[in-house]
């Protein structure tokens, strides 16, 4: 049945001189098995709004139901909804803390009282889901690399096996080589595991070639929300929230102005590739 968000809002400091709105009159439906790409500007509420998804903030108004459960009712089970709508935070050292990667891993699991067999067998399992190499199972989380603590955070969260998988920012401060092994490894989770994923990101073209639709942040408000391709549409109110399309958009936009007739739907340099052999012949080749 997946998340409901019922016409949230949230303030900081509430009540005082500082108050902020970081989330203004939010609804939205994320049901099951879905890649959703939420974007924003920082500052555009979007890590506020996943940390009210999983009960880390409690709305100031209206409701958040999960499996049409209201998460904020007196008898709803708390623990149970953060192991089944998992969050890795935008730093990883904000989840990593013990001595080694595989105990690290193994932690969730055992929180929810599992055996330490168990413990380790779902351990395991993330590890291999993240394409986590064995040798650095027994090498503490702080001497790994930044893209290997990303995977070891994930793997953590992986191990409780959630239901919803939320990841804020996972490519923050990564190399383009570490940032493509991030998304390549989300891509094979969402294929290979049966879960609905949130995939956090300022960066269009992080989202562009994965998800399957687009939530856009902008002052506190959900200003899109629909398949990628009709939000990459609007590209100048986009370029106005301080965000861009992909860079393969801006390619077809300017061979669309140069008089080759291509679509300026492509999302991934193979779509757009594909619609510029489809013209080759007005190229003259």
């Amino acid at each position: 049945m997946g998340i409901k968000i019922d016409d949230i809002c949230f303030e900081y400091e509430r009540g005082t001189a500082m108050q902020v709105t970081a989330l203004d009159h939010i609804s939205a439906e994320i049901p099951d098995n879905q890649f959703i790409g939420l974007i924003g500007h920082t500052g555009s509420g979007k890590s506020t709004l996943v940390q009210t998804l999983n009960g880390l903030l409690k709305p100031t108004s209206g409701h958040i139901y999960y499996n049409g459960e209201d998460i904020s009712g007196e008898k709803f089970d708390k623990k149970k909804l953060r192991a089944d709508v998992g969050l890795v935070f935008q730093y990883p050292e904000h989840q990593l803390f013990e001595i080694d990667v595989l105990t690290d891993v193994m932690f969730g699991p055992k929180n929810l009282g599992l055996s330490d067999a168990e413990a380790k067998k779902r351990a395991l399992e993330a590890l291999e889901s993240v394409h986590m190499p064995e040798k650095y199972y027994k090498s503490s989380p702080f001497d790994l690399s930044g893209g290997q603590k990303r995977r070891a955070a994930i793997a953590g969260v992986l191990a409780m096996r959630p239901k919803i998988l939320i990841l804020d920012e996972p490519t923050a401060g990564l190399d383009p080589k570490g940032r493509d092994g991030i998304l390549g490894m989300i891509s094979d989770m969402k294929k290979n595991l049966n879960m609905t994923i949130i995939l956090v990101s300022h960066s269009m073209d992080d989202v562009a070639r994965y998800v399957d639709r687009i939530m856009v942040m902008g002052g506190g408000k959900l200003l899109y929300d629909d398949e990628p391709v009709k939000v990459f549409r609007h590209v100048q109110e986009l370029e106005n929230l301080g965000l861009a399309a992909p860079q393969i958009t801006y390619i077809m936009k300017l061979l669309k102005e140069k008089g080759l007739d291509v679509s300026t739907d492509a999302l991934t340099v193979e779509q757009a590739a594909a619609e510029i052999m489809a013209h080759r012949r007005e190229l003259h080749v």
